[in-house]
């Protein structure tokens, strides 16, 4: 077989892309006559109907918090509850002898508290995620039976799970605070919370020593509430080193105060002890009523700095968990026999605008450490993006 050689067209040709031979002349004449004898007939389009909307067919992202149907249902238990439990109180107070106020029976008080105790239980479980109606139920099977069965066990018991469950729900119900008045709104709001708790708990008539039914409550809420905001918080290694310190004060604030006032009180000196009681006893004589140290030094302070943390890192629950220590003992303010509702009401305004004072300096010091430099940067952080949070009665 010869090589190919260049003036070979075959050899020349291999390997490379054979090109399409052109279409003879007759075939192009033929296919060039046939397009010319068919014409196409140019009518018009008909106008095609607007398509109907159809509906996106994919899951709905459900509402921001329960149905306003079920809020409106909860929170006018809660306000029945409220009017039963003014009404005993204004009706105790008064002696029955007022025309407006009447005398209330006696089953007044503790129907109140069972309808406060049921809706804060409500309000808690929907606000942290759980079993509403099962809660709700609970609180509500408690309560009943303290009133029907009586005694001293089961009231004190629903007296102290009325403490537990609103001091919880006042920390709870709180929402980010960027600038310090938004953070004391939110301690006031706590406050309220705690004063309506602090009626439903003695609307059960506890028979107590007082101090061990403090005692009881703060404990157990502080359980509660850290296992909550254990979820919130990212869990303990969403804490960091700061975060650990924070933690780490607040319950040797916490241990230590508690600890101190039950040794000075068994083992003190008698001289120490008699001091400190007259002094406390000298300021309520002149202003009606001495502040509690733990709301002042630890329970407000945590809820204003807490509040304010939380704008920007969510490790700021841990914070905001302190908060039982004032939203505590201001619901178990009326608990005590000989507390009267004038002097346990200025009790909780000291102690409330001591420990905003006390929060104002710490977020003060908090922002010179941490924070921008100058006003201008701080008020360029004010205005910035924050952390988003959910709404105040929706699920966190």
């Amino acid at each position: 077989m010869s090589s190919p050689t260049p003036d070979n067209p075959r050899g020349s040709s291999r390997g490379k892309r054979a090109a399409e031979r052109p279409t003879s002349r007759l075939r192009r004449g033929r296919k060039d006559d046939h397009r010319d004898a068919v014409v196409p007939t140019t009518e018009p389009a008909p106008v095609a109907a607007p398509a109907p909307s159809v509906e996106p067919s994919g899951p709905q992202l459900p509402p921001e918090g329960p149905r306003r149907t079920l809020l409106i249902i909860w929170f006018a238990v809660l306000a029945a509850g409220i009017a039963a439990l003014a009404w005993s109180a204004l009706s105790g107070a008064l002696g029955g002898t007022s025309a407006l106020v009447g005398s209330a029976p006696a089953w007044v008080d503790g129907v109140g508290a069972v309808a406060v105790v049921t809706s804060l239980s409500w309000l808690l479980a929907t606000r942290t995620a759980g079993r509403a109606l099962v809660s709700a139920g609970l609180a509500l099977a408690l309560g009943v039976a303290s009133l029907l069965v009586g005694g001293r066990v089961l009231p004190t018991g629903a007296a102290v799970m009325t403490c537990v469950v609103g001091s919880v729900y006042a920390v709870m119900v709180t929402v980010p605070a960027i600038t310090w008045w938004k953070a004391g709104r939110e301690a006031l709001v706590a406050t309220a919370v705690a004063a309506v708790t602090a009626f439903a708990a003695v609307g059960f008539e506890p028979t107590v020593a007082s101090e061990r039914f403090d005692i009881v409550a703060l404990l157990l809420a502080l359980a509660l509430a850290f296992t909550i905001v254990y979820r919130l918080g990212a869990g303990l290694h969403g804490l960091g080193r700061r975060g650990l310190i924070i933690v780490a004060i607040g319950l040797a604030v916490l241990f230590a105060t508690l600890a101190y006032a039950e040794l000075l009180r068994r083992y003190g000196a008698q001289s120490v002890v008699s001091s400190i009681l007259d002094f406390a006893d000298a300021t309520s004589a002149r202003f009606g009523a001495f502040p509690r140290p733990l709301v002042v030094l630890l329970g407000i302070p945590a809820l204003v700095w807490g509040t304010h943390v939380r704008a920007r890192r969510r490790q700021g629950w841990w914070v905001c968990a302190f908060g039982v220590a004032a939203t505590v003992p201001l619901a178990s303010g009326l608990v005590a026999p000989d507390s009267s509702y004038a002097e346990a009401g200025l009790r909780a305004a000291y102690s409330v605008v001591l420990g905003l004072v006390i929060g104002y300096l710490v977020i003060r010091a908090d922002l010179a450490l941490t924070g921008p430099k100058g006003r201008g940067g701080r008020r360029a952080e004010e205005a910035g993006p924050h952390r988003p949070e959910p709404s105040r009665f929706a699920e966190l």
